[in-house]
């Protein structure tokens, strides 16, 4: 049998019953639905005193609006190190792990037979070359002998068809030159683009094709995120990245890690995908960072927190003072005679441990935040003030 120790006559009574009723009350001096009375502890109002209870200031405050998605760290461009000829791999210069620049020599393959190889061309070429040198000679003789009648002016032609020709086998040994100055230059390998380089496929010793590769290289400044948001927050999303856009500026997207309580790094948001995946009725976003400690890796699971708006001097309360019950959301106001009463409230956008009141209280009241599941409708309390929610919003920001 709960304990009615505390009658309440006139007005007072029926403002007070009307607030139990909204709580969720079953009846006269119960507790609320939902509230969770706990059997063995101690009841406010009974002979055993005051309750402890820990209990905050309600205060004023920013709250964000934020929406939260599961996301993963994808590199801007991804390269898989390979070299374009074969050969046996003389020498690895890179360290594994190491930030490497485009252009940074990685490695060098034994360049010896395609030195051989230019030689041969380059041979060639000059016998060619010697030959039309001499060609050439012979036509302005034709041509001398021709003005005297001595030769035809068939064998003119012929001589001059003969000097194209060699000029055309030049211009082939000319083009075998350089293929084979491109061949040697590969054996050469450098890094294509900027990145972090990872562990090492293949050691030195070992013959290198075209299809093995060398080792893969992650461009991690910037890097992005990929994360998913469900399918209604689109058009809002939508709409505030547009005004960013015109505005010349960016959406603030975090990225935590797995257990969401620490934050790695800070960006904004780039772009959000065309489509919706039907089949789980969600849309991916990309955010980018600049990731300039390297806090984040290709592939790392994170909780990416995207920023929306801020609402500026709303009244704050820490989430564990919040109650439900059947009839919706309320909280233990304590008073001044250092009792409770049940206050039924109407929250706004949550951030981090606290949450926007809408309706039900005024920023200086006083709210519990452990304990409530020894109180009930006016019981009395011994409280120990903590920290205002303002003071924990603040902390939580920093």
């Amino acid at each position: 049998m709960w304990s009615t120790r505390h009658p309440i006559s006139g007005g007072e009574g029926a403002a007070v019953a009307a607030a139990k009723e909204g709580a969720g009350f079953k009846g006269k001096g119960g507790p609320p639905d939902g509230a969770g009375n706990a059997g063995g502890g101690r009841r406010g109002g009974g002979g055993n005193g005051p309750v402890s209870a820990a209990a905050v200031t309600v205060g004023t405050g920013n709250v964000r609006i934020i929406q939260t998605g599961l996301g993963s760290v994808v590199s801007r461009n991804t390269v898989t190190v390979r070299s374009r000829v074969g050969g046996q791999l003389t020498r690895v210069l890179f360290k594994e792990g190491q930030f490497v620049h485009a252009g940074d020599l990685l490695a060098e393959i034994d360049p010896r037979p395609f030195e051989v190889q230019l030689t041969q061309v380059q041979g060639q070429m000059a016998r060619d070359q010697a030959l039309l040198a001499n060609a050439r000679r012979d036509v302005e003789r034709f041509k001398a002998l021709a003005a005297k009648s001595s030769v035809s002016a068939q064998q003119v032609d012929a001589q001059e068809s003969l000097v194209q020709q060699y000029e055309g086998v030049v211009l082939a040994d000319q083009g075998q030159v350089d293929s084979a100055k491109l061949q040697l230059s590969f054996t050469k390998i450098t890094a294509p683009i900027s990145g972090r380089i990872g562990l090492r496929l293949i050691d030195a010793g070992n013959n290198l094709s075209a299809t093995d590769g060398l080792a893969v290289i992650n461009e991690v400044q910037p890097v992005t995120v990929v994360f998913s948001l469900p399918e209604d927050n689109a058009p809002q999303v939508l709409k505030r990245l547009r005004e960013a856009e015109a505005a010349g500026a960016g959406l603030p997207v975090e990225a935590w890690d797995r257990s969401n309580k620490s934050l790695l790094a800070k960006g904004s948001l780039l772009t959000i995908d065309n489509q919706i995946d039907p089949a789980s009725g969600t849309i991916k976003l990309k955010a980018l960072f600049q990731n300039l400690d390297n806090a984040l890796l290709q592939n790392q699971f994170v909780n990416a927190r995207l920023l929306l708006d801020t609402r500026q001097n709303v009244t704050l309360i820490p989430g564990a003072a919040v109650q439900r019950g059947s009839a919706g959301t309320f909280v233990y106001a304590v008073k001044e005679d250092k009792t409770v009463t049940v206050r039924p409230v109407t929250l706004g956008p949550v951030d981090g441990e606290n949450v926007a009141v809408e309706t039900g209280l005024k920023p200086g009241e006083v709210v519990v935040v452990n304990g409530a599941d020894k109180l009930r409708e006016g019981a009395k309390v011994e409280v120990t003030i903590q920290q205002s929610a303002p003071e924990r919003h603040a902390q939580a920001g920093s």
